[in-house]
């Protein structure tokens, strides 16, 4: 299939500080550990070798193999769990949310990002073994950013109370929304296996993290896939010492502070992502999920009567870890304790407040993953490549602000001269005359020639303003048929793979359109790939 690409930093969606990141500046490396080349892995692996023990490998291969006890999955994905016991395994791992029906589009490539890399390690590397990771964010609380997907323009929401970590929320209420669902789906083979895939995800299973785990082994599992939910006793028990040096040391808030401290010393005034709490674990019980603070002595949960002295709280944590959760602060150093991980794949918003915990894994003497930015896709077809062409529309245009792309292409297909700029300059030479007179006379004439300069520069703006205008009205079929084009490829004047869910593209394009993002996704490249099926 054809594919084109472009650097993330001309699509102009991307954070000065990811681009940056990209482009290797100096004033970021003390952030990261190393940056995401194939010949870095080698010293990665070796780190990791070190700091990881057989007896973790085994804890994790056991709760793998409970979580998958009743999932039918592919020969692929068991061979890989149970590679994970072995000393020369390791994992590429990206994580989700439990979006409805996976969410925006980029669930897809974040997951793909991940298999993919998995095989050019392997192919650089082939006396290791490399094992992709969908880590389950299912301890996250914030049902309203996970609880609906769009579908042809159209929020399909599901509405109903939740508290606690969403991964143990039922899935009733769900079979209203797969009955609006299904009739906006249509007929044909596409639409009936999206049928069955939601209908045996939601309907079929009872909370929100079993249900999420199917959809993803449905459409990875042949890949090999291997999805992890890190709410598990025997996991969090691995993760126990580090969830006492929080409760007693305050360590990652101190870490982090300081970190951020330093990052807003920078002179590229790079946007801190995330801020620390004094404890940066929340507290995980029927339903509960609160935050734990520390109040004159004792440890408090959030908005509740539960409290705990030290040696209480500290009882707890021997005997139930599982009730004690991680924050975004401290959720990927979890991650990186029970799994022999590598690198992490994620967005720009991920990826920023990764660069914020480097001096905490150091406090901890906890390896630092390679960070990967995931990759970025915009799917168009023959006959919209076709229309940009006739159009007279390029690629990099295309992710202009729209009325910036309007006047751009307003002003390209006029055939008169909108551009007042030779008028501009013509008066600011003739005034420039009148400012040498000025200065033979008192101050007040010489504020007088700027006002009046001032007013000139102002009306001609205005009047260019007004010719573009009436332009705009008299190429209104032009500038409409490409405000249209830009509007399916930009839904919401947004990127493509944050507002599209997959369906919307599987249902056109079927198997075709997870095959083809294998095939052409290259992790490593460093691009915002364009891609036509």
């Amino acid at each position: 299939m054809p594919t084109d690409c472009i650097p993330f930093r001309d699509t102009n969606y991307f954070s000065s500080l990811i681009c940056d990141y990209l482009d290797e500046h100096q004033e970021l490396q003390p952030f990261y550990n190393r940056f995401p080349k194939l010949e870095n892995f080698k010293d990665q692996i070796n780190e990791k070798a070190t700091s990881y023990s057989i007896a973790n490998r085994n804890v994790l291969v056991s709760a793998l193999k409970k979580q998958y006890e009743h999932v039918e999955t592919s020969k692929a994905t068991f061979d890989n769990i149970a590679l994970l016991k072995e000393p020369n395994a390791f994992t590429i791992t990206t994580g989700h949310q439990l979006n409805l029906f996976t969410g925006p589009l980029y669930f897809l490539y974040k997951i793909i990002s991940t298999i993919n890399l998995t095989k050019e390690l392997k192919a650089k590397y082939p006396k290791h073994n490399f094992v992709p990771i969908y880590w389950m964010a299912s301890e996250d609380h914030d049902f309203d950013e996970i609880n609906y997907f769009n579908f042809k323009g159209k929020k399909v929401r599901w509405n109903r109370d939740a508290s606690g970590g969403v991964g143990e929320l039922d899935t009733n209420g769900l079979d209203k929304i797969f009955e609006t669902y299904s009739k906006e789906l249509g007929q044909g083979q596409n639409a009936n296996f999206l049928k069955e895939l939601f209908n045996s995800a939601y309907l079929k299973h009872k909370n929100l993290a079993d249900a999420t785990r199917y959809i993803a082994n449905e459409l990875f599992k042949e890949l090999g896939l291997v999805i992890i939910d890190a709410n598990n006793q025997d996991l969090k028990r691995l993760f126990a010492p580090y969830i006492k040096e929080e409760l007693l040391n305050l360590t990652s808030y101190k870490a982090v502070s300081q970190t951020n401290q330093d990052i807003n010393d920078l002179p590229s005034n790079y946007k801190i992502q995330v801020n620390p709490r004094e404890i940066n674990l929340f507290y995980l019980k029927d339903g509960l999920r609160e935050r734990i603070v520390k109040q004159n002595g004792n440890y408090v949960i959030n908005d509740t009567d539960i409290s705990f002295t030290e040696s209480e709280i500290l009882e707890e944590l021997d005997t139930h870890p599982e009730r004690f959760s991680p924050n975004v602060i401290m959720r990927p150093l979890y991650q990186e304790v029970i799994l022999p991980n590598l690198c992490y794949i994620g967005g720009g918003g991920e990826l920023a407040y990764w660069f914020q915990l480097k001096n905490y894994f150091k406090e901890v003497k906890a390896p630092f993953p390679i960070l990967l930015l995931r990759n970025s896709v915009l799917i168009k077809t023959p006959k919209q490549s076709e229309k940009l062409k006739k159009l007279g529309v390029s690629l990099n245009e295309l992710f202009s602000k729209q009325n910036d792309l309007i006047n751009k292409q307003v002003k390209r297909l006029s055939t008169i001269d909108i551009d007042f700029s030779p008028q501009k300059e013509h008066l600011q030479k003739q005034f420039k005359s009148l400012y040498e007179l000025a200065k033979k006379t008192d101050k007040s004439f010489l504020g007088a020639v700027a006002a009046q300069e001032k007013k000139q520069i102002k009306g001609l703006a205005n009047l260019e303003k007004r010719l573009l205008k009436a332009q705009k009205r008299k190429l209104n079929d032009q500038i409409s048929r490409i405000t249209e084009i830009q509007n399916q490829l930009f839904p919401g004047q947004s990127l493509q793979e944050r507002n599209l869910n997959f369906s919307e593209l599987y249902l056109e394009f079927g198997d075709q359109l997870i095959q083809q993002l294998v095939l052409n996704l290259q992790p490593l490249k460093g691009d915002f790939l364009i891609l036509e099926l």
